[in-house]
């Protein structure tokens, strides 16, 4: 008895084993990965230079940094660890929390520009949408979207707004090229 096309083409289908996103991490998270680590850095020596005057450093700017040193120390572990697993679940709760906390925190900082929002605000409210996104996407087991939201906060909500850190008479600025 022979097969329709469609039969066969359906059970080729059956059996193929079903494609997989790598989780691997791959040339981009070695980027991602090595400049959070230079940032960490700078913050770091920025804090340890400016050591003398931490006790000017008002409570919300102390939790705001607190939660950014945690998202960026995780965020090379996130980047070049093996995905997927209970760990990996465990540390992303922390790193999202973090950066959805620094986001939020950051509404109340408004040393530059008292009592006004400034244009770094907007990468904060993006955070606080993005990262719900990010837990859903990989809730969801949706691997391309979660890996891409993932870089996209990377790249927005750490890096790029880590380097508005530096310039502009900005604390850690200040401290660091003091």
């Amino acid at each position: 008895m022979s097969t329709s096309p469609i039969e066969a083409a359906l059970a080729e289908v059956k059996a193929a084993k079903p494609t997989r996103v790598s989780t691997a991490p791959d040339t981009f998270d070695r980027i991602l990965a090595a400049a959070a680590s230079v940032l960490l850095g700078v913050v770091l020596v920025a804090l340890f230079k400016g050591r003398t005057q931490w006790g000017l450093v008002p409570p919300i700017i102390w939790t705001h940094i607190a939660t950014i040193l945690i998202a960026l120390a995780l965020t090379p572990v996130m980047l070049l660890r093996r995905r997927g697993d209970q760990n990996h679940r465990v540390l992303g709760w922390i790193w999202a929390a973090a950066l959805f906390g620094t986001a939020f925190l950051s509404l109340f900082v408004k040393v530059l520009n008292p009592g006004h929002f400034s244009y770094i605000h907007l990468l904060s409210i993006l955070t606080i949408v993005q990262v719900p996104m990010i837990v859903l996407y990989a809730r969801r087991h949706d691997h391309k979207r979660h890996r891409r939201a993932v870089r996209g906060m990377v790249i927005g909500a750490l890096l790029v707004a880590g380097f508005f850190t530096l310039p502009f008479g900005r604390l850690l600025g200040h401290w660091l090229f003091a």
